[in-house]
């Protein structure tokens, strides 16, 4: 499986409540949007680039990529997101990133990829830090889409759960734990920048 058959999806559709509301990713960054730098790393690794947002498509639109939203309005979380990801990609894989995590690896997808050669027996390869699972930052079959839709139209809404009852491999990412730092409220923003700096010096 090469980048040429994984269509990247970007999900930016949730409220940031912690945000009192802003739309985290257009936040600035290092004097960039937040998901201008997931962008930036996601889309040399896929053949496709697709950004999945409810609010300010306007602006989204402005990144020159085609922008979707979820089938239902009230806002049933990330889950959400991934179904309208798989169902307006057209590649058999789908690699999905959130928009408030800006340090996303260059070798992000080629990692999850190689978890999924025997495609048969797996349908989700998903990053784990090296102490927890991070599911948000994964690589999907389009076949999940059915049972993921169903799980949500029954009134499911876990993430995790979810991915547990999938045929999963977890991908190991402990050499990289800062890749997954996001903004979940303001006080993150400082650490994310001086890591970004880091990163930056070291390359």
């Amino acid at each position: 499986m090469s980048g040429k058959g994984i269509t990247g999806v970007v999900l930016a559709g949730g409220r940031a409540t912690r945000w009192d509301g802003r739309d985290k990713g257009l936040i600035e960054v290092s004097g960039r949007p937040m998901i201008e730098h997931v962008l930036d790393a996601l889309a040399p690794q896929v053949e496709h680039v697709i950004i999945s947002a409810n609010r300010n498509l306007d602006a989204y639109r402005a990144f020159g990529l085609p922008v979707i939203t979820d089938a239902s309005r009230d806002f049933r979380g990330p889950l959400a997101g991934i179904v309208s990801g798989l169902t307006a990609a057209r590649t058999e894989w789908v690699a999905i990133a959130p928009c408030d995590s800006p340090l996303v690896t260059a070798d992000f997808v080629a990692r999850l990829a190689s978890a999924c050669r025997d495609g048969a027996h797996t349908d989700i390869a998903a990053a784990h830090d090296g102490e927890r699972i991070q599911p948000l930052f994964a690589l999907l079959h389009r076949r999940v889409l059915e049972p993921l839709d169903a799980f949500l139209e029954s009134g499911g809404r876990g993430v995790e759960r979810w991915f547990g009852q999938q045929r999963m491999q977890l991908v190991d990412f402990s050499d990289s734990p800062d890749s997954f730092l996001n903004i979940n409220q303001p006080e993150d923003r400082d650490l994310l920048e001086a890591q970004m700096k880091l990163r930056k010096s070291r390359e």
